[in-house]
């Protein structure tokens, strides 16, 4: 029997706390032995916490220190908006934990697919932390980006419908800390896969062990309720497998081995035409019994081979078959490279490395390609180049689907507008795409030492944009979509004869009452009226 020398150890120093315990409870008491006694209460729990699992330093983040004293919204830039008369996408500007944050009050258990692509912390400048580069000279440099991560992918989480999944983009640095850490947030059960994809030809020599993949990370929400995963199999692929040279009735059809190498029938099958016997191949047995064989020569479902003089075989009519899913498997060599990504960014901007290490187009389609609905929601909070935004549109123009994407990203040297932004709107105007895009921009409402009714009106202008975002409308030169959060605002939209013309659905806010009268004109009209639910700062109005 093995001996757990942790817990021994463990076990011995909570002893010795128990004694330090003991001498303080009989010595007079004042504030410094109750203090002291609190303390080793948190000893304790410190020495009785986990025994297993990922273990860091955990550090607090400026935009903590903002958030703790500020309420997040979001301020449209209208003149950014690209309308082309379809549901929104959405690119927000800001810190992106503060984007989940806002998120949290509009897409809680919405999202079906999440993509992220996050800094790899490898030492080269590429991982950003409280404005500062993280280097090797770092000793904390793994516990900071733990903690960047681990605050994101908590709210990544709460975001996920049930069915969702989560695919990370990562490398050698952080894959094991990161397989961890997600196996802490989404549960060791809910772990998918892991795919390994071919980013490059060739290592270039580097280290001993020159890599030319990545990996991708897959977890669920919850493994039981998974969106069933895999590519679509197309009417193309299912028909070049089969045929109808006899021009049968039943259609297209294949043949397929009559036997199994599971224990079953073994008997003599007679070809009826020739009388030749033919037994189960050696280790083999049939799939059908005697009487059903004879059943399907007689019905032509067993043949002979299609010369009607060869060994039997069934015949398998593609109108009999449910076809599931491919699955996607974990080697990726054929779904784009690096250079595939660098060449689309030179083709939309013109110019070459207008942005390091972006993600080919292919890659994205895929993963959204397999794992979510046509009609399905996916984010992106590390959202860079734009890729995951342009992959969604490729993918939309290629089999009709209606998916919608919500991209996050900072503003670190105007990425978000000059880049992210500005490809979505050029992809939009070259490939004629109908999609439409709302550019919004994160700010900060002071909360701190003040009470909810004296910062609610300035969270007031702010919610049409949290309509707008969680129901995927836009309001703006929209007369079929209005939205009325004041009293005054509502007197004067039923007071319009024009409004109601052309309205078809109206938010309202959930306090307000509308007279009777105005009830009869929304009917009247044939007006859904949509309440404004009063979760979004419900929050702060019971802090």
């Amino acid at each position: 029997m093995s001996t757990n020398v942790s817990k021994q150890n463990r076990d011995d120093l909570l002893g010795k706390i128990g004694q330090i315990r003991t001498f303080i409870s009989i010595a007079p008491q004042d504030e410094n032995t109750g203090n002291l006694l609190s303390y080793l209460t948190e000893l304790e729990k410190d020495v009785q916490g986990k025994k297993y699992g990922l273990v860091f330093e955990e550090h607090r983040e400026g935009i903590d220190a903002l958030l703790a004293t500020h309420s997040p919204v979001l301020t449209e830039e209208k003149d950014l908006f690209i309308n082309n008369d379809e549901q929104p996408n959405f690119l927000i500007e800001g810190d992106n934990l503060a984007s989940l944050k806002v998120l949290e009050k509009t897409h809680k258990e919405k999202i079906d697919l999440i993509y992220i692509d996050p800094p790899y912390n490898t030492n080269n400048k590429d991982f950003v932390y409280d404005d500062t580069f993280i280097d090797s000279t770092d000793g904390f440099r793994h516990s900071k980006w733990l903690s960047f991560m681990n605050q994101r992918l908590r709210s990544a989480k709460i975001l996920l419908k049930n069915s969702g999944v989560i695919f990370i983009s990562i490398d050698d640095n952080e894959v094991a800390q990161l397989r961890m850490l997600c196996d802490e947030v989404f549960g060791e059960n809910n772990f998918v896969g892991m795919i390994l994809w071919k980013k490059k030809t060739n290592g270039n020599n580097m280290g001993w062990l020159p890599p030319v993949h990545d990996y991708i990370i897959c977890f669920s929400k919850s493994i039981d309720n998974i969106f069933d995963l895999g590519f679509e199999i197309s009417e193309e692929d299912i028909l070049k497998n089969y045929s109808n040279p006899d021009n049968d009735p039943r259609g297209p059809w294949k043949t397929s081995d009559l036997s199994a190498n599971h224990k079953g029938p073994h008997f003599p099958i007679t070809n009826p035409t020739t009388g030749d016997t033919y037994y189960p191949p050696e280790g083999r047995y049939w799939v059908f019994n005697e009487q059903e064989v004879l059943k399907r020569i007689k019905d032509g479902r067993i043949i002979f081979g299609k010369s009607g003089k060869a060994r039997p075989v069934q015949r398998v009519f593609i109108k009999d078959r449910v076809f599931s899913k491919r699955k996607a498997e974990s080697w990726w060599d054929n779904h784009g490279l690096n250079a595939d990504a660098t060449q689309e960014l030179k083709e939309a901007f013109g110019m070459s490395k207008v942005f390091t290490h972006p993600k080919p187009t292919k890659l994205i389609q895929n993963i959204v390609n397999i794992s979510c609905p046509k009609d399905g929601i996916i984010l992106d909070f590390f959202a860079g180049s734009g890729t995951t935004g342009h992959a969604v549109m490729n993918l939309n123009a290629m089999d009709g689907g209606r998916r919608r994407f919500v991209l996050c990203t900072n503003n670190e040297n105007n990425i978000c507008r000059d880049i992210t932004y500005e490809r979505l709107k050029r992809v939009i105007e070259k490939n004629k795409y109908t999609a439409s895009l709302k550019y919004y921009k994160v700010d900060y409402i002071p909360i701190s030492e003040r009470l909810y009714y004296e910062y609610a009106d300035e969270l007031l202008r702010h919610i049409r944009e949290l309509v707008e975002l969680e129901n995927g409308v836009n309001f703006t030169n929209n007369a079929e979509i209005g939205i009325v959060l004041t009293e005054e605002e509502l007197n004067a939209y039923t007071a319009s004869t024009d409004n109601l013309s052309k309205c078809r659905k109206l938010y309202m806010g959930h306090d307000l009452l509308p007279t009777s009268e105005q009830e009869g004109l929304f009917k009247e009209r044939n007006i859904e009226i949509s309440i404004i639910p009063d979760y979004y700062y419900r929050d702060l109005q019971e802090r």
